[in-house]
This record gives structure tokens, C-alpha cells and sequence, in this order.
């Protein structure tokens, strides 16, 4: 049943705005792209509100690695958090239109998990911003701040699909109550997956002023309190669990890869000492010099995303790569295994190198003669 709404003007006068239904699903489809807020970020996540990234409209989803056969997505957001949200536009679905959206998102789902490379999202994002005229690197740096590091992101957007990490979004100007109770049912049940319904209602007033009202369905205390729960019960790994998940998510190469640089480690104790970290984004081992009468050096992480990463900070602070030469040194033997230090050795940057780069035995072995030079000038120091 249409309703309204009232502001009271600064004469005091109420304005009375009906509620209208929209021309089009197009027109709905559109202020999304034009106003990524009317996903309720703030209703979704009360704590710390979602903002939103736009990675494309009309976005195609393989039904496998081979065929032709695509689905399209209405649009593909990621929050600030990583995580991407599939969001599927219906202007007025009735009961059969209702069967139909929540079969279809969920297929989406389960294909994008396993079909889409993270190297598709950042060229969807890029084409995007292209179209609209916008410099991908500005829109990154206003949506996480200058300080961000992109490559991380798309790194941990990556890993979230891996763990199926996702949020559904179904959109309409009026959500009905069967379409309620069974995104409240999915809510509930599914996990890490999040599924939420997004009535955007439209009011208009006799002069034409628009209101736009949104408001978010299927977020139950019980969805809350399981997600929430979840969320803080962080994860922390030893080795019999982390080379199994790393196995299980970037397959039994990359986690052999991980073996051989963890078993070079574990050949240096009890001078290197190896920490094990929490969580399922950057969680994993960090390995240590340990150095008597001084700070202990950290040399290098591996995360259960696949990655090697340093510190330049940490390299260029202290003895003896906080000497010129010796830095430019550090610099050209890190180069050569892909891991790029600045120029300077104060600046905070946190180089990477993805495992999956060391598959030639060659490359591998290169990175672990390279930290042995590493350990070696240390110890000298």
C-alpha cells in the first residue's frame, strides 16, 4: 500500500511527498551506480558502516572454466573490508520472479567463488572507471586513502572469495514478506556468507522533490550474533593446519612452495625462531633473527594468501642496511627474487612477492640463497 512521508518546510509548512513507484528497474539500477549509499552500509554493519567500491555494472559470471555460458550480474560492489557484494536488481519480483532472483544470486555466488581470477575484478573495476571517464587510481585512493596499498586489497578480495566470503544483496522498491522470511532463513544459516533484501522506497512530492528511503532486511539478532561471533573468534594457525588451508585454497604447488621456504626456517633455529599469527586474511608465520643484546630482526612473513612479504622500514632502521651501500646492496639482492625496496630506507612500504612467481626451482632456491646473504650480513653487523 502506497504511504508517505512529511518534512516540515522552514516556514513551518509540512510538505507531504507520496510514495511513487519508479519509471524503470533501469532507473533503480542507475542511482545505485550514481549513489552507492542506498545500500545501507550503516544498517548492514552498525558499528563501523560499509562504504562501498564500484567494480561494474552488468558484470558476467562463467557457469565454468570452459564454456560460453554466462550469467550477468546486476552489479559487483566491495566494501572497505574486502569483501565483494553481488547485487541483483528487481524492480517489483512477485512470488515466481522471487524463486527466480534468489535461485539465480545464489548461482552467482557459488560460480563467482570458483570462476572468477582476481585478475577479471581489477579489469572490470578499470574498464569501469575508464567509461565514466575516472582515473582507477584516484577512485581507489578516495574510497581507502592514500596511505592504502592497492595490491593488498585486491590480494585480500581475492582471498575472501576463495573462503567464500561473500555478501548477497537483493534489491527492490518493496520487499514482501515471503521474500522477508526466506532472506532472515538464509541469513541465519549460511555462513561466512552474509544475504540481506534492499527495499529502496521512492517518495515524491506535487513539485517534483524526491526522497529516497532504503532499509535492509535479514539482519536477525540470531544473524548477528552468529557472524559477529564468528568474526571475533580469530583464527590462529600452527603448522599442521596452515599448510593444509593453504593447500586447500591456492592448491598443492603454492603450499609446497611455502613447505620449502618454512623448512629453510625451521634449518636455521635455533638463531631464526618462527611466530605464528591469527586471522584468514593475512595470518600465518613470521620468521625472525634472533640477536643477542638487540632487537630481534624480522626477515620475512608468509600469509595464507600466498604471499612472502618484508619490511622496509625494518630493514632500513637498523644495522647494517641503514648504511647507504649497504641498502642499495639489500635493494639489487631483493630486486633479482621480485621484491622491490624504495629508494630510501625509511620509507614504509611493504613489498610482496606471491609464491605462485617461484614455481621454477631455480626461483625458489634464489630466494632462499638470497636470505641467507640477508642473515649472514646481519649477523656480521
Amino acid at each position: 500500500m502506497a504511504g508517505g512521508i512529511y518534512l516540515i518546510q522552514d516556514d513551518d509548512r509540512l510538505l507531504e511527498m507520496m510514495e511513487q513507484p519508479y519509471d524503470s528497474e533501469e532507473q533503480l539500477q542507475d542511482l545505485l551506480v550514481t549513489y552507492p549509499n542506498l545500500i545501507a552500509g550503516d544498517q548492514i554493519d552498525r558499528a563501523t558502516a560499509r562504504k562501498w567500491l564500484l567494480i561494474s555494472r552488468e558484470v558476467s559470471v562463467p557457469s565454468d572454466e570452459e564454456t560460453a555460458v554466462q550469467w550477468s550480474l546486476d552489479h559487483l560492489f566491495i566494501d572497505q573490508n574486502a569483501v565483494p557484494t553481488l547485487v541483483d536488481v528487481r524492480r517489483t519480483p512477485n512470488a515466481a520472479l522471487r524463486q527466480q532472483v534468489l535461485g539465480q544470486s545464489i548461482d552467482y555466488a557459488a560460480n563467482a567463488v570458483v570462476y572468477w581470477p582476481i585478475d577479471s575484478i581489477i579489469a572490470f573495476f578499470e574498464a569501469n572507471c575508464r567509461d565514466r571517464g575516472r582515473d582507477p587510481e584516484q577512485i581507489f585512493e578516495d574510497f581507502l586513502g592514500a596511505d592504502a596499498n592497492e595490491d593488498r586489497f585486491w590480494q585480500k578480495v581475492k582471498t575472501n572469495l576463495q573462503a567464500g566470503k561473500i555478501r548477497l544483496v537483493f534489491v527492490a522498491e518493496e520487499i514482501s514478506a515471503e521474500m522477508r522470511r526466506v532472506v532472515e532463513f538464509l541469513n541465519e544459516q549460511m555462513d561466512p556468507v552474509e544475504v540481506f533484501a534492499l527495499e529502496i522506497k521512492q517518495y515524491v512530492s506535487e513539485d517534483g522533490l524526491r526522497t529516497l528511503v532504503p532499509r535492509i532486511i535479514g539482519q536477525t539478532a540470531e544473524a548477528q550474533q552468529k557472524k559477529s561471533s564468528a568474526t571475533r573468534e580469530r583464527r590462529r594457525w600452527d603448522e599442521s593446519s596452515f599448510f593444509a588451508e593453504l593447500k586447500a585454497r591456492l592448491g598443492a604447488e603454492e603450499a609446497q612452495m611455502a613447505k620449502e621456504i618454512y623448512r629453510w626456517a625451521k634449518n636455521q633455529e635455533p638463531e631464526v625462531q618462527i611466530n605464528w599469527g591469527t586471522g584468514d586474511i593475512y595470518g600465518g608465520f613470521a620468521v625472525q633473527l634472533l640477536q643477542k643484546g638487540r632487537k630481534s630482526y624480522q626477515l620475512f612473513t608468509v600469509d595464507i594468501a600466498g604471499r612472502m612479504e618484508i619490511s622496509a622500514d625494518n630493514y632500513g632502521s637498523q644495522p647494517p642496511f641503514n648504511a647507504e651501500q649497504n641498502w642499495l646492496e639489500l635493494r639489487s639482492k631483493l630486486s633479482s627474487i621480485g621484491l622491490s625496496l624504495p629508494i630510501e630506507p625509511g620509507e614504509r612500504r611493504s613489498p610482496s612477492l606471491a609464491l605462485f612467481t617461484l614455481q621454477d626451482e631455480s626461483a625458489l632456491k634464489q630466494v632462499m640463497e638470497t636470505f641467507d646473504w640477508i642473515t649472514n650480513e646481519i649477523k656480521k653487523a
